[in-house]
């Protein structure tokens, strides 16, 4: 039997129909048992599936359901009028579709009746077409769960990597007048909390990267990580909080750096994304630390260009679903006993 768990079954919304997310859901459902996933149901439109897959679907009508069918078939929550899908020609149907998904799941997960919730890729560009006014689904869902962008943090994660982009989609030019001590200490005590409540990291260790070549060479080529950085790190030890940097983000992702640290904090959206993608491109998941629920999404796009042609691989869904059961069965068996 697969995914044995104490939780509710995962919410997965599908994100847009016409995207991989469809075919990744499927393919993680025929590999449940291989990765022994708990059971999860998806939020969307069956036609989606059925169009990129010849397995067996079952409608649910709750998520109640899903356990007892997750086992012989994939369930489906579906959403709105089941509109015909053509995978990678995405649409305002499908853009509507996955906007209903990702805030049925979000209600589902936060009222407890789903155990966490995974969110597929969307297509913001479509979404934007259909009033959708957030950067991106990590702000939908802090908003929703009544949490500010400010303190809702974004980790990418992997086997041998996790890492925080402390300003994310802004241009680099930016990046540097946004940088305060305040950012910092906020993104930092909200990832410490997050290590764990998530991954159950009784002191975790934080790395930060600095803005400039060489950490800025102590002033020398960079003010930024003498005057806000290296203060923001000493405030923190006095938290408690270990807290290690700054240090030139060309030495800190070797496999002799990574073992010194359980996360690193990195200034900007490249500096962080580079690394993870290349050491975890299959398999790296989105998770949203500071959050009352537990939310994960695979580490990438829609990519519309191979959607329906069998080629996706299913990784990072895999991933995602796994890292969404561990941490949700972590916070209900630390929250059984009285711990934050």
């Amino acid at each position: 039997m697969s995914g044995r768990t104490s939780i509710r079954p995962l919410a997965v919304s599908m994100g847009d129909p016409a995207g991989i997310g469809p075919e990744i859901i499927a393919k993680a459902w025929k590999a449940r048992e291989l990765h022994s996933l708990a059971p999860f149901f998806v939020i969307g439109n069956p036609k989606a599936i059925a169009a990129v897959w010849d397995g067996p679907i079952s409608i649910i009508g709750s998520p109640h359901d899903a356990a007892s069918r997750f086992a012989e078939t994939l369930p489906v929550l579906p959403v709105g009028e089941a509109h015909e899908v053509v995978p990678g020609f995405s649409s305002g149907d499908g853009a509507q579709v996955a906007l209903q998904a990702l805030e049925i799941g979000v209600g589902l997960a936060r009222s407890a009746a789903a155990g966490a919730l995974v969110t597929g890729p969307v297509s913001k560009a479509q979404l934007y077409q259909v009033g959708f006014t957030h950067p991106g689904q990590t702000e939908f869902v802090a908003e929703r769960c009544g949490i500010s962008a400010d303190s809702a943090v974004m980790m990418l994660a992997g086997p041998t990597l996790r890492v925080v982009p402390m300003t994310v989609h802004v241009a680099l030019a930016q990046v540097p007048g946004m940088i305060s001590q305040e950012l910092i200490l906020s993104k930092a005590r909200v990832t410490a909390r997050g290590l764990l409540r998530n991954f159950g990291i009784e002191r975790p260790r934080l790395a930060f990267a600095g803005l400039n070549p060489h950490a800025g060479e102590s002033g020398a080529i960079g003010r930024e990580e003498v005057d806000i950085l290296t203060p923001a790190l000493a405030q923190l030890r006095t938290e408690g909080v270990d807290a290690v940097g700054p240090f030139s983000a060309d030495t800190m992702f070797h496999p002799r750096a990574r073992a010194g640290y359980d996360a690193a904090l990195c200034l900007y959206h490249d500096q962080a994304l580079i690394p993870i993608k290349t050491l975890h491109f299959d398999d790296g998941v989105n998770i949203t630390l500071g959050l009352p629920i537990v939310r994960t999404s695979p580490d990438h796009g829609t990519a519309f260009n191979i959607a329906g042609s069998n080629q996706a691989d299913p990784g990072a869904m895999i991933a995602a679903l796994r890292m969404a059961q561990s941490a949700a069965e972590r916070r209900s068996a630390t929250s059984a006993i009285g711990l934050p």
